[in-house]
């Protein structure tokens, strides 16, 4: 964990997220919402109440620049290099903390991270046996039941007592119905790690299995819809069928996760640890399509008189496997820290496409027919050294040196002419030297400063490489982060100030671009950055209150964005040069607080007894695009909630809790994200496109919402043995 965490003298912005933090918020949401009171955070949900598809953006930045590791393994995904939560159902009920570096942080496995790094560790020894059942019941119909066990230490060696065997073991079952109209979530997922503690090393195999079927809600709500109660919650999915939607309009996925992390000291000195894995991943979306050319999809030759429906498949089909590795020296007087490691990663995936039935007609589908077959290959690896000294007694070095390579080959179906599918290749090879230093200086027991300069590198995604004309590659990205803070840390006051500047070059953006097949694109733009205050505050008060608060104040530029935008009657584009721009989805503010009363004497340090947070976020006007046009603002949002819990520790269990979460507390309406697409026409389709709007002129947009639930519960129960 050394080789991906910061540590408490470096110079690097995070905040880490204990097990304790992670139980008491815990009651079925995916991980992006149980880091919602973090810094710079903001998270949304396709299903408007956090179970199923939901992202996190940090400091503005989108989940394929968010490196996340688990045990220090990656878990972005290696071709669109974003992360799906809804994989891994409840496995934050089997991690021990989270640390979330803003800005490029300290050198990870897997992609540049390019805004933040979330890091997972489950990889902790508990000594004890244990039981523990919880479930949870809530709006929406949501349900949550999770049951973990753990052998603690077992055969302990007589010489010694902390070695021997142990296994911990996990099982969930998550259920909702979501507040989108049929966005239900059925979720399972298990966990299972054995291991050898031995008297100077550890051996320690871990098993993550996630099961998934969640009804599509990706497409939004039509912008008309949106301010009308009785239709705020629609979704366009599977309505294509005649009647009532078609019912198993589903994204199904399974993936599991294998590790295996050796560790070892060497001598007093010496530290080495070694990690293999392996990813396999499964599953496909169906979906039901009406009167859809059938020559497109290469079966026959002539289309029926009276056209016909289908239900196709596309699948997901891939391997993901490699090692990590790294060896820690530690000086004996303690000034001298290094760790030297690297990284070799290997991606295969497959893309296809079936026809899973041909409706109303006598047509037959041929059988293990696919009317694409796309593949993806990609080969990542690293080498990294970090050296910390201590310059003084008080002033500490870090110099952080990565060399990380790239190697990518994909093929995609372009289109379907009768003598087969007519397929694009791209292949890219990157060689990226990504260098980080700075200071962290300690004034007094309680006070601190840093600074720290860092360079990421990043390469295009899949689509980039697949949506963009051949004339046209993405170059890769490079982003240079400069941050500065000081910290105060007494026991019973904390406060934290952070500067930051992240300044891009070659930032890929969407600009309505689309390429000669008519698919968007994302292209680069010289010149961007984000630039911030990040501001943080905890006050234990007196025995009974505890408050802790953050805010985010900060400015994310363009700097001459280019906007394309499509001419319907034309069919041609026209450029409208904007000058300087904001971000899409960057907030100005993003801000936190949270006031809480415990009736235990002792209620900031144990959590027994009653306690009663009320809690506030604010998010600030976004835009959904990179134009600053006022007719593409997402409106800003404040929500409260208010949690209480009751915490006691029974002569027949290890301890009881009751966990009641309301959200979304005085029932605001708001959206938490958006998508936007512009056009110029001379017929208004406003009438008949529920999608659609008119800015002025021949000027329209078509845009979609995601809105997320009004007032709304989670009551949990959890019996600790």
């Amino acid at each position: 964990m050394t080789a991906v965490r910061a540590g408490e003298k470096s110079p690097f912005t995070y905040a880490n997220v204990s097990s304790d933090d992670l139980k008491a918020r815990n009651l079925g949401q995916d991980v992006p919402y149980l880091l919602d009171a973090t810094p710079s955070v903001v998270v949304t949900s396709d299903a408007g109440a956090g179970v199923g598809y939901t992202g996190i953006r940090i400091r503005g930045t989108d989940p394929s620049r968010i490196n996340v590791t688990i045990n220090g393994v990656p878990l972005n995904d290696a071709e669109s290099q974003g992360v799906f939560w809804v994989d891994l159902p409840d496995v934050a009920a089997s991690t021990e903390s989270i640390q979330i570096q803003r800005g490029v942080g300290t050198s990870t496995n897997g992609g540049g991270a390019f805004g933040a790094s979330i890091n997972l560790n489950t990889n902790e020894l508990q000594m004890k046996p244990y039981v523990e059942v919880s479930g949870t019941a809530g709006s929406f119909n949501t349900h949550k039941t999770s049951v973990k066990l753990g052998s603690g230490l077992l055969g302990k060696d007589s010489t010694s007592t902390n070695t021997g065997f142990t296994f911990d073991a996990r099982g969930s079952l998550i259920n909702s119905d979501g507040y989108i109209d049929r966005a239900s979530s059925e979720l399972r997922s298990a966990y299972f790690s054995p291991a050898y503690i031995g008297e100077n090393f550890t051996l320690r195999g871990i098993v993550m299995h996630g099961d998934e079927v969640t009804y599509q809600a990706w497409y939004g709500v039509p912008a008309q819809y949106i301010g009308d109660d009785s239709l705020r919650t629609y979704n366009p999915a599977g309505t294509e069928k005649p009647g009532r939607p078609y019912d198993n309009q589903v994204d199904d996925y399974r993936q599991t996760h294998y590790q295996l992390i050796y560790n070892q000291e060497l001598s007093r000195n010496w530290h080495f640890n070694l990690t293999g894995h392996y990813t396999r991943g499964i599953g496909f979306y169906e979906e039901y399509k009406d009167e859809y050319s059938i020559i497109e999809y290469g079966i026959f030759d002539e289309e029926p008189s009276d056209g016909y429906h289908l239900i196709r498949r596309r699948w997901l089909d891939n391997h993901y496997f490699g090692s990590i590795g790294s060896a820690n020296f530690t000086s004996d007087n303690k000034r001298l820290n290094i760790i030297a490691g690297g990284a070799f990663h290997r991606y295969l995936g497959k893309h296809f496409g079936t026809i899973y039935e041909i409706l109303f007609s006598d047509l037959a589908v041929p059988k293990n027919h696919r009317y694409y077959d796309d593949e993806g290959e990609k080969t990542d690896a690293n080498l990294f050294t970090k050296i910390q000294y201590a310059l003084t007694p008080d002033l500490h070095g870090l110099l952080d040196l990565q060399g990380r390579l790239v190697d990518y080959r994909t093929t995609a179906n372009q289109l379907y002419v009768p003598d087969g599918p007519i397929y694009k290749t791209s292949t890219a090879d990157y060689l990226f030297f990504n260098p980080k230093a700075g200071l962290f200086y300690e004034a007094n027991k309680n006070l601190s400063l840093y600074a720290s300069f860092a360079v990421a590198q990043k390469e295009p995604n899949r689509n980039d490489f697949t949506d963009a004309p051949e004339d046209q590659l993405p170059k890769p990205e490079r982003l240079f982060n400069t941050e500065a803070g000081v910290k105060y840390n007494a026991e019973r006051l904390a406060f934290g100030l952070n500067f930051y500047h992240m300044k891009y070059r070659d930032q890929l953006v969407l600009t309505g671009n689309i390429n000669d097949t008519g698919a968007p694109i994302r292209i680069n733009v010289p010149d961007s950055y984000r630039m911030g205050i990040e501001l943080t505050a905890k006050a234990v008060v007196g025995q009974h209150f505890v408050a802790d608060a953050n805010a985010t104040f900060s400015q994310n530029k363009i700097k001459e964005f280019t906007e394309y935008v499509d001419n319907w009657d034309t069919g041609e584009q026209s450029a409208f040069v904007r000058g300087t721009t904001d971000i899409a989805f960057s907030p100005g503010i993003v801000a936190f607080g949270r006031l809480a009363w415990g009736a235990s004497p002792n209620f900031a340090k144990d959590g027994l007894g009653l306690s009663v947070a009320l809690a506030g976020k604010h998010v600030g006007k976004q835009f959904m695009d990179n134009t600053s046009n006022d007719n593409t603002v997402l409106d800003a949002y404040t929500t409260f909630e208010a949690q209480v819990r009751y915490v006691m520790r029974p002569s027949f269990c290890k301890e009881l809790s009751f966990n009641l979460l309301v959200q979304n507390l005085f029932d605001a309406r708001y959206s938490s994200n958006a998508w936007t697409y512009r056009y110029i026409s001379s017929e208004d389709y406003t009438s008949f496109d529920p999608y659609a709007r008119q800015e002025g002129g021949n000027f329209y947009n078509l845009t979609g919402y995601y809105p997320q639930a009004g007032r709304n519960f989670l009551l949990g129960v959890t019996v600790g043995f």
